[in-house]
């Protein structure tokens, strides 16, 4: 099992090709669920953990690795299933998500498989755990799961929702600007209205790439012109059906649609985005979900949107 993330980074030139690699898990069940690699820092044997008083009844504990503190979620438990035996036996996930690392408690890890982002669907419409998930993907006959872990990180960990009052700049506020956002997660979603509303910005949600790119195309198509429709877009990398890389791409190579603003917003972080922001053609990358960070680069483009 400790070889399983060997080579990581090699797999980098999958991003922009519309596929990615999910590491499948179990959580005490027969289902499998997913999550994607890049997202993945390492899985080891779960360690010893030191408890947190009064902390939330998901957090395990936190787990000394390196130098670092981090704290470990019961991932089970996260989303609604039963808790997990912290017995020996259980793996750890450690991941980097929205600019913070954690580890996820999983029962047992799989293996990692190869895939396109089109194989990638919307969850099913329902109740329960459905709730925390943000795709499904069949492997070998077998529904995978793929967990909203933004969701799972918003109840449990949470975190500021709105940027503060002294970033609004009023000079660009309520002026009926229009920003199209694209991404998978209602969570990622509903943050970034709630920060565009605060400057009176109307929003688009869509929830992937391909129903984006049919959206932009019928507007085209009615001979519309994107950017008196939208200030920008912001939108997600990893999405069901399309991912945001491919969604750049196509926009930017797009003569009728190349020159709107475009901003990737994703918890995927690294060096490794700021080349891939270059090669795809985006405008500009940011790392979830610092609110500030999000309506300054908004008001950034704004007043360029406003002076043209």
């Amino acid at each position: 099992m400790a070889g399983v993330l060997e080579g990581v980074d090699q797999r980098t030139k999958l991003a922009g090709h519309n596929r990615f690699e999910l590491l499948l898990f179990k959580l005490g069940s027969r289902q499998r669920f997913g999550i994607n690699v890049f997202k993945v820092q390492e899985v080891i044997q779960c360690p010893p953990l030191t408890q947190i008083p009064n902390s939330h009844s998901v957090i395990c504990g936190v787990a000394h690795l390196r130098g670092k503190t981090i704290p470990v979620l019961d991932l089970s438990m996260a989303i609604g299933m039963r808790p997990l035996s912290r017995e020996e036996g259980a793996y750890v996930i450690v991941t980097e998500y929205n600019r913070s690392i954690q580890g996820f408690m999983v029962g047992s890890v799989d293996r990692i498989i190869n895939i396109g982002w089109e194989q990638v669907k919307a969850p099913p419409t329902g109740a329960g755990r459905e709730s925390y998930l943000t795709a499904v993907t069949n492997v070998e006959g077998e529904l995978i799961e793929v967990i909203d872990v933004e969701k799972v990180m918003k109840e449990v960990i949470g975190g500021r929702e709105e940027a503060a009052a002294e970033t609004i700049d009023t000079e660009v506020s309520g002026k009926n600007d229009h920003v199209l956002v694209v991404d998978d997660s209602s969570v990622a979603r509903n943050q970034v209205k709630r920060v565009c509303e605060q400057i009176g910005i109307e929003c688009t949600t869509l929830k992937d790439g391909l129903e984006a790119w049919e959206h932009l195309s019928q507007l085209i198509a009615e001979g519309g012109r994107i950017q008196d429709r939208y200030a920008m877009i912001i939108s997600d990398v990893e999405m069901p059906r399309m991912d945001g890389y491919t969604l750049a791409t196509k926009i930017k190579s797009d003569p009728a649609m190349r020159d709107i603003y475009l901003i990737l917003h994703t918890s995927l972080s690294g060096v490794f985005n700021t080349a891939m922001v270059q090669k795809v053609g985006a405008n500009e990358f940011l790392a979830k979900f610092d609110p500030d960070s999000l309506l300054t680069a908004i008001q950034k483009q704004l007043r360029t949107h406003h002076s043209v």
